[in-house]
């Protein structure tokens, strides 16, 4: 199997580069083509050049890590947004259907409006709040454009690698008596490691280089850690499990107060509800997917205290 994987600059491209390995013959870009072997294009804003990459590469599986994810920064530069998480995955989604080749992508909860209680399946109606949502949307559109795609929506993606969320929560609890963190969003914080290993066991699920896969197993599929939390929560945990791993640290916040989002005003408008349901990847590939503390336990366990 010959696998192209685009986005290797990111945090669960930088995982995919670990999990897709074993599967066959990985052959791996980034976005400045003078690291990619043969001087193959990864820039997504070079579209000839990045459909040109493939037809050269003809793989079995493209693998699209790559996206514009600055939410609030999408807002004031909404063509440039577009053109990385739409019009690049559509140029991707028309060369692999020439060639017959499966296409996987990543998308997002914030295609949703954020509204209720439930979680959302992939079946539910569209809404998204933000520049960032709404490419987000018209990626995936675009992405089904191939026959044979396998789409992942997740949501609050961290890895130990790069910065995240419990990584500045670490670092403000060294500094500041009192953190505030929002109470009224409501998501699964879920591992770069858990979606590269749940995308390669997907990959071999379909078979891809076997007389072009299962197609009936092509499909837009929910993607997040189980169980179910808030940022302050989150902070919380996050805070205790690094005070109890390493007493001698330095914590001096005394209070973690809980806020509504109101408190932070962004340019982009932000969900409340994040929740999605796995039951259809659980069911079609044979998966039990973790409690988000698992993989935040481990990525705690992994950094160190002291530098964060």
């Amino acid at each position: 199997m010959k696998i192209l994987l685009l986005g290797t600059d990111g945090q669960v491209g930088w995982e995919l580069q670990r999990s897709l390995a074993p599967l066959g013959e990985l052959i791996v870009m980034g976005r400045d083509s003078a690291t990619n072997p043969g001087g193959l294009c990864g820039d997504f804003t070079q579209l000839a050049r990045l459909a040109e990459t493939v037809r050269t590469v003809h793989p079995d599986v493209i693998v699209n890590a790559a996206a514009h994810t600055a939410v609030d920064k999408a807002e004031s530069e909404p063509d440039f947004t577009r053109l990385l998480n739409a019009t690049a995955p559509g140029v991707l989604a028309d060369a692999a259907q020439a060639l017959g080749a499966w296409l996987v992508h990543y998308s997002t909860d914030y295609v949703f409006d954020g509204s209720g209680e439930h979680p959302w399946k992939e079946g539910d109606a569209t809404g998204p709040l933000s520049v960032y949502g709404q490419t987000k949307l018209e990626g995936e559109q675009a992405v089904q454009r191939c026959e044979r795609h396998l789409i992942f929506r997740t949501s609050w993606v961290y890895a130990a690698r790069g910065g995240n969320f419990a990584k500045t929560m670490l670092r403000l609890a060294k500094e500041r008596e009192t953190l505030q963190v929002i109470d009224d969003q409501f998501g699964a914080p879920t591992g770069a490691d858990l979606i590269a290993d749940v995308t390669a066991h997907a990959i071999r699920q379909v078979r891809p280089d076997q007389s072009g896969g299962d197609v009936a197993l092509a499909g837009i599929y929910h993607l997040v850690a189980g169980g179910c939390t808030t940022w302050h929560a989150y902070a919380k945990h996050v805070v205790a499990l690094a005070e109890y791993a390493q007493p001698a640290i330095n914590i001096v916040a005394k209070e973690i107060r809980a806020v509504p989002t109101s408190a932070f005003p962004t340019p982009a408008k932000r969900p409340h509800n994040s929740r999605l349901d796995t039951t259809r990847l659980q069911t079609t590939f044979g998966l039990a997917l973790p409690q988000w503390q698992t993989g935040v336990n481990r990525m705690l366990n992994e950094i160190d205290y002291g530098r964060n």
